[in-house]
């Protein structure tokens, strides 16, 4: 398969491997960056197998991903152009500091505030010490601005000194970074580690790269500051320390708030993630919302029409950048044409009757596309967009009857093993394997080890089947889920090492968001059973929210009430752990950090309809 591969590919385009180098300063001191404690959080020298130029494509890589991931292995400090540098290929993202005349302005901020702290770290030694005097948000993800607080103090935002600038207004900006992350963040934590690769060891066998970026830290700190300057609408622009800042306000992209920044005096520009030397995802692996391809061709081309004539760099938060005016203008332009193209065969296909994966299927770009490095799938893959297109303009269903009201997936392997018994279905499996038919393989073994999660012979065999779906994938995320399937389905489950609901995140959400997060904690069928209620006063906040739990759901509103059992007192953070962990509130309350104004059983009630979630929850077993 990776031989027959290599007709795909333009293996005789070796560009990149130069391009990708251009500007470089210096490397990451060690290859290792390090938590407080001295304890690595990322190693460039775990993957050393790709830093020998000579070494042969192994079999267990696809060449596309070999290639991406050696051209994005190498990490360090590199100019841009003139004013504008990068800390690249040690972490998912990357951290870009633009030189101002009086201060630095730093544009995204790497996932961990080890990371960006790193980055500083170097430029300061490498290009010049001066102050940050502004912090630029592209978009709500995590690995975005995760590493805010290794760039800036937050004492200074608070007081005004250092806006941060970010798309959307305050409040929506706050909603979807850390709703995203935080809501449904256990189940992204758990799906993303599969997806990443973060359960995988660095080996040509397991983990290669994460293809938009090296990698993702381990035990890193996320650290979250709210921004304190929206942007709105496009043609808004800031003059800071010397330069001009314009954007594009490009929401419902590759993030719900997103956008695109113009740098005149220097030419620069940067599309934020809707355009990267990769493929981007329409529907995330990991979980979040469906994104809209149209709108990535129509921001991209409205780019194109505001700075195309003029723009001489693109430099974006992952990969390396893109330079020259004719080179910049066709990546946009190609980049804008393959999410159309997805965008409009998808529906084409679903107007003539096609199911998702009946159009993945069968959707291919033109050679013209899909032969352009940039334009291959290193984090989303064309054939999960295809799909995520008919999610986002259809919804969840295919349009099949059968599969409407399916049976739940232990029932249907219970049922099909009883139909056709273990042994042929274990048989079959194995042809399948040796045939190498793996997806029909794993698809097939499924039943039995959902039907009975201790037959190991079956496990083993979905394991085979699994890490050979992984040797051949192009795409990353792919990849990971393959494989990290097949060693647990072998090992058991591997821990998790990286969750996105950090104490900064939890802390930093807005209120009504926190109450959120506290109402997917109820147990339903328990809560139908207890009318429970509470005031709680956010004494830094100046506010005070009325909670009940009746009808099987928790309810929150602004407000106090006059008919509650009990008030609880405490700064927001501390009310957080409150309603997420209500036994600690005791011991809050006998140190004299929080107040518990009435009967406190209350809470015991609460408690007793609070589920808790297991970071490790299984995958490939029931």
């Amino acid at each position: 398969m990776n031989r027959e591969a290599r007709a795909r590919y333009a293996l005789d385009d070796v560009e990149d491997f130069e391009t990708s180098q251009r500007g470089k300063i210096a490397d990451l001191p060690g290859g290792k960056i390090l938590l407080e404690d001295g304890r690595v959080s990322y190693d460039t020298t775990a993957v050393s197998f790709l830093d020998d130029d000579e070494a042969e494509n192994p079999d267990t890589v696809d060449p596309s991903l070999w290639r991406q991931s050696k051209i994005i292995h190498k990490a360090g400090l590199y100019q841009v152009v003139e004013r504008i540098y990068q800390f690249r290929n040690a972490d998912i993202a990357n951290l870009t500091v633009v030189d101002g005349d009086d201060g630095l302005i730093v544009i995204d901020c790497g996932a961990s505030v080890e990371f960006a702290r790193a980055g500083m770290s170097l430029f300061r030694e490498h290009v010049v010490d001066k102050p940050v005097v502004a912090v630029i948000y592209t978009h709500t993800h995590v690995d975005h601005y995760g590493g805010v607080k290794g760039v800036v103090d937050e004492a200074d935002v608070a007081s005004g000194k250092v806006p941060i600038i970010a798309p959307g207004t305050i409040a929506s900006f706050d909603r979807y970074a850390i709703g995203e992350n935080v809501v449904a963040g256990n189940a992204m934590s758990r799906r993303a580690g599969y997806a990443f690769g973060s359960l995988l060891d660095p080996d040509p066998k397991q983990f290669v790269s994460s293809g938009i970026g090296s990698g993702t830290a381990d035990g890193a700190t996320i650290s979250y500051i709210s921004p304190t300057d929206p942007i709105t609408q496009t043609g808004q622009s800031r003059s800071i320390s010397g330069l001009t800042f314009e954007f594009l306000y490009a929401p419902d992209t590759e993030a719900p708030e997103e956008m695109h920044i113009w740098i005149p005096e220097l030419k620069a520009l940067t599309c934020a993630e809707n355009a990267n030397h990769s493929l981007h995802n329409i529907q995330t692996l990991r979980g979040a919302r469906t994104r809209d391809a149209r709108n990535f061709a129509r921001y991209l081309d409205e780019t194109l029409v505001r700075w195309g004539d003029e723009v001489e760099v693109h430099y974006g938060p992952h990969t390396w950048p893109v330079w020259g005016n004719a080179e910049v203008v066709d990546f946009l332009e190609s980049q804008r044409d393959t999410y159309k193209y997805i965008h409009d065969q998808a529906l084409r296909l679903a107007n003539k009757g096609y199911t998702p994966l009946e159009a993945a299927e069968v959707v291919e770009l033109p050679e013209v596309l899909r032969r352009r490095w940039f334009n291959r799938g290193y984090h989303g893959t064309l054939h999960h967009d295809v799909r995520a297109v008919f999610t986002k303009e259809l919804g969840m269903w295919d349009g099949d009857p059968v599969s409407l009201h399916p049976h739940p997936p232990v029932d249907t392997a219970t049922r099909y093993v009883a139909a056709f018994g273990r042994d042929a279905i274990l048989a079959e499996g194995r042809r399948a394997v040796e045939a190498g038919d793996y997806r029909w393989a794993a698809q097939i073994l499924h039943h039995l080890v959902f039907a009975d999660p201790g037959d190991e012979e079956a496990k083993g065999l979905q394991a085979d089947a699994y890490e050979q779906m992984g040797y051949q994938a192009e795409g990353p995320q792919w990849r990971g889920v393959f494989l990290t399937a097949a060693r647990e389905l072998r090992e058991g489950v591997v821990s998790a090492k990286f969750a996105t609901a950090s104490p900064d995140t939890v802390a930093g959400m807005p209120i009504d968001i926190l109450f959120d997060y506290a109402a997917v904690h109820v147990i339903g069928e328990k809560a139908a059973q207890v009318d429970v209620r509470f005031d709680v006063e956010f004494t830094d906040q100046d506010e005070t929210w009325t909670v009940w739990v009746a009808n099987g759901v928790l309810n929150a509103r602004p407000g106090a009430s006059d008919a509650v059992p009990l008030t609880v007192r405490a700064p927001k953070v501390l009310a957080a752990a409150v309603l997420l962990q209500p036994a600690v509130a005791g011991r809050l309350a006998a140190a004299g950090k929080v107040t518990l104004d009435g009967d406190a059983s209350a809470l015991d009630t609460y408690a007793s309809v609070l589920d808790e979630f297991d970071p490790n929850f299984a995958i490939v077993t029931p």
